[in-house]
């Protein structure tokens, strides 16, 4: 099934995230369509708030051979280092802006077979693992932004905000 991808401006994008209690076929069905929704909307990665369910679930397929099914995560490990790359998000379409964070990560969540794993990333997952985890604590990129550049596509924010509230009127 194909979800439809909150925008910018749905109260669910600002609520956060609650624990999966159990890992059971209900939460896989859900996985595997956030999977699908990813797929068809052209994103790296797609965290549950983004379909309107408030858990703590994502999914990352940075085309590496492994699609990551994300449960319950918790960073273990942040490296000093600090990057800066362009982000977007499917929930906040037509904005790209450069976001700091940290280069490396060392990460531990439950997957869809309710197996604990532990990875360490860097690069484009580190960067999709850290984005997708905003999303489960209310937080989004733009949130991110230095002033400046949060000035500098306010007027986009505000038209997104004002579309997702005329689709919710409906």
């Amino acid at each position: 099934m194909i979800y439809d991808i909150r925008t910018y401006g749905d109260p669910v994008l600002r609520k956060e995230a609650l624990p999966v209690e159990d890992v059971n076929d209900e939460i896989r069905e859900i996985i595997d369509s956030m999977v699908e929704s990813m797929h068809e909307a052209g994103g790296v990665g797609l965290a549950a708030p983004q379909i309107g369910v408030s858990k703590r679930i994502f999914v990352i397929d940075i085309e590496d051979g492994k699609i990551r099914k994300v449960i319950n995560p918790e960073f273990l490990e942040f490296s000093k280092e600090i990057v800066e790359h362009e982000e977007g998000c499917l929930s906040v379409p037509g904005v790209y802006k450069k976001v700091k964070r940290p280069a490396r990560v060392k990460i531990k969540y439950t997957n869809e077979n309710g197996e604990k794993v532990i990875e360490e990333a860097e690069g484009l997952l580190s960067r999709a693992f850290q984005h997708e985890a905003d999303h489960l604590d209310a937080t989004l990129f733009v949130d991110k932004l230095s002033p400046v550049a949060k000035r500098m596509v306010s007027k986009k924010l505000q038209a997104l905000k004002k579309e997702t509230e005329k689709k919710d009127i409906k």
